[in-house]
């Protein structure tokens, strides 16, 4: 009997979890955001290339990528590209020490997402401070 049991509940298990199957927890998700973070990365030294083209054209093209980089939605690209950066940096250095055998334990994990996610958002932060100051 017990035998039948499990082999209908092993044909109805999927064959290959995803993410919908599991309840959603910060290392899962900060394992997401940096997939993420990667892929917004290449979308922002793609737009950085462009800048950096509109400039060496010269005249019209600069000032409109110029006039596009000093606007609100610019502000929030670069914010984004800031953030994506430090996120991703410091998801790098997460990996790194889990490849030297650190913070492996449940614990361990949790305070480097957790480490992960604030230290972005204030390195981010430091870094528009920096450019407020400077202006």
């Amino acid at each position: 009997m017990a035998d039948a049991d499990t082999d209908r509940l092993a044909a109805r298990r999927p064959l290959s979890p995803h993410l919908t199957v599991f309840k959603p927890i910060l290392t899962m998700m900060m394992s997401i955001a940096h997939r993420i973070t990667g892929a917004g990365l290449y979308v922002g030294m793609a737009l950085l290339a462009l800048f950096l083209l509109g400039a060496a054209i010269g005249g019209g093209a600069f000032s409109a990528v110029s006039w596009i980089a000093s606007a609100f939605i610019g502000n929030v690209l670069v914010l984004m590209v800031v953030w994506a950066i430090f996120h991703h940096l410091l998801g790098g250095v997460r990996h790194a020490l889990w490849d030297r055998g650190l913070y492996m334990d449940a614990k361990g994990r949790e305070l480097l997402a957790q480490g992960t996610l604030v230290g972005g958002v204030l390195l981010t932060l430091l870094v528009f401070i920096f450019k407020t100051l400077a202006s």
